[in-house]
């Protein structure tokens, strides 16, 4: 068989020339297989009816086996022949000419070398595409954490202007001033709660001495 792989072949037939001449070489065989067959049963009926005959079958399957070896041996030799015919002749796609799909690199033609660069070039475009993917989703992120602080901080000013008006309301001053004067009485007390704190401990000290 061939060692040719022709792939140009095998894309116009849709199969490799290589596997058609090897299913024409097994239907020949199993026809001449067959045919051996048939006449070694035509010869053992012959020999039935020659009364006296002293040829037994199994040495009528030895002349067969004998005869399909010599058949075989000479239908292989002409069968390489046969298929060197076929796929230089028959099977074969002369070099000049393209298939229709291919008609667009005889317009369009291009080096092996300008073909990996195009390769080269698609894969930076691919890696390019995945990163800007990526950037979009890590920004689409930091946007919706952005809706989430701006959500709250409109709370957080509806609460102020809330407190404003309650100032307002009461006959404070500004919510500034106001604000002010509440951190200052926070800490004031904190500073109350904290001195409270240390007395209470002194006096627990006092009375676990006692």
């Amino acid at each position: 068989m061939s060692v040719d792989p022709m792939t140009y072949e095998a894309q116009f037939f849709g199969f490799t020339p290589q596997t058609c001449m090897l299913r024409v070489y097994i239907a020949f065989q199993d026809y001449l297989f067959e045919m051996m067959l048939v006449v070694e049963g035509v010869m053992l009926k012959k020999l039935d009816g020659i009364p006296g005959c002293k040829i037994s079958p199994s040495k009528i399957r030895k002349c067969t086996e004998k005869f399909l070896l010599f058949m075989k041996e000479h239908f292989d030799k002409l069968f390489s022949k046969m298929e060197e015919v076929l796929l230089q002749l028959v099977l074969n796609i002369p070099k000049n000419v393209l298939l229709p799909e291919d008609k667009v690199q005889e317009q369009y033609p291009y080096s092996e070398e300008e073909f990996q660069a195009l390769q080269d070039e698609l894969q930076q475009l691919q890696q390019q595409c995945r990163a800007e993917a990526v950037l979009e989703q890590e920004l689409q992120a930091e946007l919706e954490e952005q809706k989430v602080v701006k959500a709250e901080l409109e709370k957080i000013l509806q609460c102020f202007d809330g407190l404003e008006n309650i100032c307002r309301e009461h006959g404070a001053g500004n919510f500034k001033e106001s604000f002010t004067f509440l951190t200052q009485s926070a800490k004031k007390l904190q500073d109350v709660l904290k001195e409270v704190e240390e007395k209470s401990k002194k006096m627990n000290q006092h009375d676990q001495l006692m």
